[in-house]
């Protein structure tokens, strides 16, 4: 099948096909004569594969490693369970770092008045460079905690 139909069957786009061979994430296809793009239904399964992985998040990297495991029959399955933790923990951590940065942003909301003065301390926070960097390092300690006024 050619990259449009591999794509269609898959639920990947073309243009991200392309890529993930650009990267090595996927073997480059085998051509036509005419030098069109072919490919079969396995390459279609690993395509699949890697479009579920994507959904869950997991990195190109963590992806490559787990094609290797889902490829090599003989590995232990705590390969795979261990990546998938170590990939859980990430997503908790941003998680928090995800509510930590809500529960800021509804107390800067709460605080400002909305109306015709021009105060505001969504932007005077927003102006605030020593409050940027931390919160660019870590959000979650950033100072700007809810209740606590500037």
């Amino acid at each position: 099948m050619n990259i449009g139909e591999a794509a269609k069957a898959s639920g990947v786009s073309a243009k991200m096909i392309r890529h993930y061979e650009s990267v090595g994430l996927f073997p480059q296809a085998s051509r036509t004569d005419a030098g069109y793009r072919q490919y079969t239904d396995n390459d279609v399964a690993t395509l699949r594969f890697i479009r579920h992985s994507r959904d869950l998040g997991f990195s190109l990297d963590q992806i490559r490693e787990l094609l290797g495991l889902w490829q090599d029959r003989r590995r232990p399955s705590r390969q795979v369970k261990a990546l998938a933790q170590a990939h859980l923990q990430e997503l908790d951590q941003k998680l928090q770092e995800l509510h930590a940065m809500k529960a800021t942003l509804q107390h800067l909301v709460q605080c400002c008045h909305g109306d015709d003065r021009p105060e505001c301390p969504i932007l005077e926070i927003l102006a605030d460079s020593d409050t940027n960097t931390k919160a660019q390092r870590t959000p979650a300690k950033s100072g700007l905690r809810p209740g606590r006024q500037r």
